[in-house]
């Protein structure tokens, strides 16, 4: 198992990382200024569900499978991008209206969530990032490599559900002065849909 001098260095390093701007972390504020609280934090719980997937490729070793395809690094690539444009297509059509306690619903919990696990798994750069990451804090003669990857897979999920759930509540607060206009609800649904193409077209066109 990993040592707790370990676990508390790549804890503070996690915390750092998920505050740096990046497509996950934007995609939590914009969801929970646009619909609330409580679906900003199903969408930070979809991906840390996403960085469990991710934690167990890199323990398997098929995230390497993406380090070294070019086709499967495009296929999966593409298939992120694409989502994010259909992303960018809902926010731009969102309704405004007086929206109140209600904040753009009917998006379900279960359907935030969704969208988190699906933003997070879809992004290759993710598994590339956890395989290059994750193994510089294991220590070979410390036990089980794939048990201590695993530990540290978990280390990151708690800095994420940390630093992503800090963001969803201030985004969230800021989000209620939005919804009492509705020239601020439009100009946030077009920021929105901007965002989500401009993040589409850089996983697109990224390079491993």
């Amino acid at each position: 198992m990993i040592s707790l001098q370990t676990a508390l260095t790549f804890f503070g390093l996690s915390i750092l990382l998920g505050l740096s701007p990046g497509p996950d972390n934007v995609f939590v504020l914009l969801q929970s200024a646009m619909r609330g609280r409580k679906a900003g934090m199903f969408v930070v719980l979809g991906l840390c569900t996403g960085l469990l997937v991710h934690t167990t490729a890199v323990a398997l070793g098929l995230a390497a499978i993406f380090a070294t395809s070019a086709l499967a690094f495009t296929i999966l690539k593409l298939s992120g991008a694409a989502y994010l444009v259909y992303m960018a297509w809902g926010a731009f059509r969102a309704p405004v209206g007086n929206l109140g306690a209600q904040q753009m619903e009917p998006a379900s919990s279960s359907h935030m969530y969704r969208r988190g696990v699906l933003m997070n798994i879809t992004n290759p750069k993710v598994a590339i990032f956890f395989l290059a990451f994750l193994p510089q804090f294991v220590n070979a003669g410390a036990g089980n490599v794939g048990l201590q990857i695993i530990s540290l897979g978990f280390v990151f999920m708690l800095a994420t559900l940390v630093t992503f759930g800090a963001i969803a509540y201030f985004a969230a607060t800021f989000g209620q002065i939005f919804q009492r206009s509705l020239r601020a609800q439009r100009i946030l649904n077009w920021i929105a849909g901007t965002v989500f193409l401009g993040l589409a077209a850089r996983l697109a066109w990224s390079q491993r």
